[in-house]
């Protein structure tokens, strides 16, 4: 099985951003890591692989210092990578990402040697949680297209797969080659060890350039910060009867109530 997962760099969502005097975030506290449902969907692929067998090569599209994430990525189970170079486009939205990577897709394939049978893509980013590369991608290289998926399983030339929905799951079969979106599985992506960390640093990440990218459909015009919200009201009483005849005066003098 050749698996590709769909990767993007994003900063770490764990430091909060704020503008610069520009007016764009300043993301220069905030390293730069692989987005966090990519990284389901590469610890997914490679425990498929390691259980069925395969290889697993990741792509990402953008500068060169998008390579930060490749490189993690080798570091725990990927076989091959590529970036694909953006061409340095403004404001690259969804739509230009995905094209890029339907033109970049047969010229991988064609350096790995196979195609791909399963393209893995995170169920959105935690930058612009805009959740469209995956269906933009499925749809400009008409591939069967299944979303936010936790578990597959090989089924003779088709895929099992589990779903996730707001309800539950659903179980869904799709013939291969197939296109998918993931989720949160029941278990966190692996941790690197240090001789693959080793490794993975030296690894030359070949490019892919030459690609036309197309005008974007989303163009950015400022960006705001969230009004900060206002300190809530302490309620101090001993008693708890008192407590909550304080906070029902509260409400009903602010006319919540």
């Amino acid at each position: 099985m050749e698996i590709l997962v769909c990767m993007k760099q994003v900063p770490d969502d764990s430091v909060e951003i704020h503008l610069d005097a520009s007016g764009k975030p300043d993301f220069s506290q905030a390293d730069p890591q692989g987005n966090a449902f990519d990284t389901y969907a590469l610890e997914l692929a490679v425990r498929f692989v390691e259980a069925h067998g395969g290889n697993v090569t990741v792509a990402t599209v953008g500068p060169e210092d998008n390579k930060v994430c490749l490189k993690n990525s080798l570091a725990v189970g990927a076989a091959k990578a590529y970036l694909i170079n953006d061409g340095g486009a403004a404001d690259i939205d969804a739509s230009v990402t995905a094209k890029l990577l339907a033109a970049a897709i047969p010229k991988m394939e064609e350096a790995n040697g196979a195609k791909f049978d399963m393209i893995l893509c995170g169920r959105e980013s935690t930058d612009y949680i805009g959740s469209e590369v995956g269906e933009i991608l499925a749809e400009t290289v008409a591939l069967p297209f299944v979303t936010n998926i936790v578990e597959a399983t090989p089924a003779d030339a088709s895929l099992t797969v589990k779903k996730e929905l707001e309800s539950g799951y659903q179980i869904v079969e799709t013939p291969l080659p197939a296109i998918f979106t993931v989720s949160k599985p029941d278990y966190d992506p692996r941790y690197p060890t240090l001789k693959s960390k080793l490794a993975a640093r030296k690894v030359q990440i070949p490019g892919i350039d030459g690609l036309e990218a197309d005008a974007p459909k989303v163009i950015s015009l400022g960006y705001q910060e969230p009004a900060k919200r206002e300190a809530g009201v302490k309620i101090e009483e001993d008693e708890p009867e008192a407590a909550v005849a304080k906070a029902f005066e509260l409400m009903t003098a602010d006319k919540v109530l």
